[in-house]
């Protein structure tokens, strides 16, 4: 049954966290959102050992030790690598999930993945430290698909009041991605002379299972639907999801959907940029992707160790120390996905920017008199703990989630390839620009992090409706005011408010 009775008035039927749709998230965040938050952290522990490898493999080709400059250079670029092929792997989304689908996209995408871990695991018998820096990159692609389509793929599968929470899921499991890589970075484990390529190889393990095992999930119904046409093959899939066969309230949904598409035409990232009905919403995408990698997050981790030090950790206790800011934030990510069906996205972000913006003053002042007042650096240290927190349940989950709602099929590959790509640029620069920022400004670099933080935040009160427990259709609607435009159906010149089935009627039907 689609709809309930209770005394006698229509009750709308929510989804349920079936056994089949909980598997689907499992598996893909598994084998694909794990890799990312695995990568970022992966070469962290192990650096000392591998640039000891490098030099090593110099000399033996060359009868010299490599220059210092030189090292440098090859070790930013075993870093930087990384975000560069997570760029290009963005530039990827749209034509391989228009083409693929997105299931398909993440069964393709785990080539890259299953041989940059062969590669990465012999390079050391191979004795070649370029293998490393290529492998980087093609694994960099892998995590800049799968940052992009894995959000994508649940968005889709999931009813509307657990979009949100499955859509936090893919970044629970980079959290859990980095926190593995710490762990088994510890010296006594993996993070030592002969560990290190074995642990950069097992990132080869989650993708392997993930192609195993994804084959027996449904694709998503409103690809198979709205692009592919395939109506029996889209409502088989969304009975299997929802566990119920009464899903023709849920397709009427979709074929409303598909109507207004029609309208409008399927979209390329060109006519996405000029297309004035989405222009808001693009906007709010860009800053927000922008606002997450530009608001110190991948700074707070690189000082992190050097405000250990500095409170007067241990340097064999810092891994320790390391590993338990990892699990903070593995634990606040997993508060916000029981909390954001709630709460709502739009305060879950406000929080987060607010939390980080503070931290971020807080830390400057606290790093400038470090040396001076004993007691401070224990303050650096919370300061460090309170950003991982803020920036954990609000600026890393929910702006995937936020791109998933504003924009409907068509335009949704493009507008996460959008997304994306400004993720992954603004990543790659923190990570170029820092060091000299550090150099130039000290602990004063942490205020323009905190500026970052506030504008966003500005932007996110302004401009960001809340799009909890609502259709991509009325999300659609929310926009077309500040964008000055009506959202028709079909081919006739009806705006959507006044066709017989508006997104409120449609609310009140929908199965989900």
């Amino acid at each position: 049954m689609a709809e309930l009775k209770e005394w006698g008035r229509p009750v709308e039927r929510k989804g349920r966290l079936t056994a089949v749709l909980a598997l689907a998230t499992l598996v893909s965040a598994f084998g694909s959102s794990f890799q990312y938050g695995y990568n970022v952290a992966v070469i962290n522990s192990p650096a000392p050992y591998m640039q000891q490898f490098y030099n090593s493999t110099y000399v033996e080709r060359y009868n010299a030790p490599m220059e210092d400059n030189f090292l440098t250079l090859l070790w930013s670029l075993s870093v930087s690598m990384y975000p560069l092929g997570g760029f290009f792997g963005s530039l990827m989304v749209a034509p391989l999930v228009n083409k693929l689908g997105r299931k398909g996209t993440l069964l393709f995408n785990n080539i890259f993945s299953i041989v940059p871990a062969v590669m990465m695991g012999v390079s050391e018998i191979a004795k070649s430290f370029e293998i490393i820096i290529v492998a980087r990159f093609i694994v960099g692609i892998c995590a800049g698909l799968s940052s992009n389509v894995v959000p994508m793929y649940l968005g889709e599968l999931a009813p509307k009041n657990l979009r949100g929470a499955l859509g936090i899921v893919p970044q629970l499991f980079i959290t859990i991605g980095i926190l593995c890589a710490q762990v088994l970075g510890i010296r006594n484990i993996l993070g030592n002379s002969t560990g290190w390529p074995l642990m950069l190889g097992l990132t080869g393990i989650p993708a392997a299972m993930e192609l195993l095992l994804l084959p027996f999930f449904p694709e998503s119904p409103r690809y198979m639907l709205i692009q592919k046409g395939q109506e029996k093959n889209a409502k088989k899939a969304l009975q299997r999801l929802r566990g119920w066969d009464d899903v023709d309230a849920e397709m009427t949904e979709m074929r409303l959907e598909d109507q207004s598409e029609r309208a409008e035409g399927h979209l390329t990232v060109l006519s996405l940029l000029s297309q004035r009905s989405l222009r808001w919403q693009l906007i709010s995408i860009i800053i927000l992707n922008m606002g997450q990698q530009l608001s110190g997050v991948n700074a707070i981790y690189y000082y992190a160790d050097s405000i250990y030090a500095t409170a007067g950790v241990r340097e064999n206790d810092i891994q320790y120390v390391t590993v338990g800011t990892g699990a903070v934030n593995v634990f606040m990510t997993i508060a916000a996905v029981f909390i954001v069906e709630y709460s709502g996205r739009k305060p879950l972000l406000l929080l987060g920017f607010g939390i980080c913006c503070g931290a971020c003053v807080l830390l400057t002042v606290a790093l400038v008199f470090q040396e001076s007042v004993t007691w401070m650096p224990y303050i650096s240290i919370s300061c460090v703990i309170i950003y991982v927190i803020g920036h954990a349940i609000g600026p890393s989950p929910i702006a995937n989630v936020v791109t998933t709602e504003m924009f409907r099929q068509s335009a949704r590959p493009a507008a996460f390839m959008v997304g994306g790509s400004v993720h992954w640029l603004s990543n790659f620069t923190v990570g170029l620009v820092f060091p000299f920022m550090e150099g130039n400004l000290g602990p004063y670099s942490f205020i323009i992090f905190a500026i970052i933080c506030l504008v966003t935040l500005v932007y996110v009160w302004l401009v960001v409706p809340e799009t909890k427990n609502k259709t991509f259709l009325e999300v659609s609607q929310m926009f077309a005011t500040r964008n000055k435009t009506e959202i028709k159906l079909g081919d006739g010149d009806h705006p959507l408010k006044d066709n017989k089935e508006s997104p409120e009627d449609t609310e009140k039907v929908t199965a989900f």
